[in-house]
């Protein structure tokens, strides 16, 4: 959403497919639509599982792959942007851009990849098993990688060959909405901060794996022998299972701190904190940036290792703090929050330092596009 309002222009319509159940609580901008796929929900690297409907995995990667292949057959692109997996979940996109090259050579088939994939190992070893190698090269006109290239390279990393490398072209970070001093102000008095009280938000993501975070936080706060001095707001995420969110509302309650399922403008939440603790997804981690906040990331380390080396480049450029998680336990969270607020200043100078050009990368990469057809 944040890449599709950015590239819309006075004649461009833009589609979006996408598996995500809450697509529909987001205000779309005239032009752009959505197409809802069945959402899958990752057990281990391989293996998904549809997130509602109760059929078999096969079954609804099947409806996905056919709804992906009608809505471009009948849209006709002249841009087909696919996001974070090569080829999609089992390849349900391949169909798509073997159609596209054939039927319709004038359009542009971008891949869009995050900063970070996993360890390079696992994704020179995935990627030979599936002939990704060969396909990026025969099915894509370009790659864009949303990322710094001196934070971490993927062309090195993934031993990707010169052909292939010839398409890349690194954005940059993708850059969220700003809200203004009123906004943020608003979503103070809603929480019930006073004047000069320091707040730290808790975000999961999604929170499919966030309650272990939740947990260690309230934790914290439960065992502290003294109030801390700060305020909290939890946002345990729409995806955190059932029986873990009321464990933490029920927690939570307790302690007197406002917490939420889901917040649909989370910029506010980011740009009122002084210190957000998140899991250090990519998204989170440019909404926080993009708000100038304090960071401390908490990484997951399976299935995949991405948030835990995006936490560790980032902290070499002191963009972040981050916990490894053998690390991490309630007195270790304290320190480095209290650390964070007492010390700011390091991390708020490389941060006001630190620009998101992913936006601009891209739009760039389109006027090459539009000069090339004229």
């Amino acid at each position: 959403m944040a890449i599709a309002s950015h590239l819309l222009g006075p004649r461009t319509n833009i589609l979006i497919l996408t598996g995500s159940p809450i697509a529909g609580r987001f205000s779309f901008p005239e032009q752009i639509d959505f197409v809802r796929i069945p959402g899958m929900i990752k057990k281990t690297n391989d293996e998904y599982l549809p997130l509602s409907i109760k059929i078999n995995a096969r079954h609804a990667l099947d409806i996905r792959k056919n709804i992906i292949t009608a809505t471009a057959k009948t849209f006709q692109p002249h841009l087909f942007i696919v996001d974070k997996e090569p080829f999609g979940l089992k390849k349900e996109v391949l169909p798509t851009l073997q159609w596209l090259r054939r039927c319709r050579p004038g359009t542009k088939a971008i891949l869009g990849l995050r900063d970070i994939m996993d360890d390079a190992e696992t994704v020179k070893r995935d990627w030979a098993e599936k002939g990704v190698y060969n396909l990026l090269d025969e099915l894509y006109s370009e790659i864009w990688v949303y990322g710094n290239q001196t934070f971490y390279d993927p062309i090195q990393e993934y031993n990707i060959n010169g052909s292939i490398s010839a398409k890349m072209h690194f954005t940059g970070y993708i850059p969220r909405k700003v809200p203004g001093k009123e906004a943020a102000r608003k979503l103070k008095k809603e929480i019930g901060l006073k004047e000069g009280e320091k707040l730290v938000a808790v975000s999961t993501g999604g929170g499919g794996d966030g309650y272990t975070v939740m947990h260690t936080y309230l934790s914290m706060l439960e065992s502290s022998p003294r109030r801390l001095p700060f305020k909290s707001v939890l946002v345990t995420g729409p995806f955190m299972p059932k029986h873990e969110r009321k464990m933490v509302f029920r927690r939570a309650r307790r302690l007197g701190i406002r917490t939420y399922h889901f917040y649909r403008q989370m910029e506010k939440i980011f740009a009122a904190a002084n210190v957000v603790v998140s899991m250090g997804g990519y998204n989170t981690l440019c909404e926080i940036l993009s708000q100038g906040t304090l960071s401390l990331v908490i990484p997951r380390e399976t299935p995949r290792k991405e948030q835990l080396i995006r936490a560790q480049a980032f902290n070499q450029q002191k963009l972040v703090d981050y916990i490894p998680w053998h690390d991490f336990a309630p007195e270790n969270l304290q320190n480095k929050i209290l650390a964070l607020l007492e010390n700011p200043g390091p991390y708020q100078q490389a941060i006001s330092q630190f620009r998101l050009t992913g936006i601009e990368a891209m739009q760039q990469r389109l006027r090459v596009f539009r000069c090339k057809k004229s």
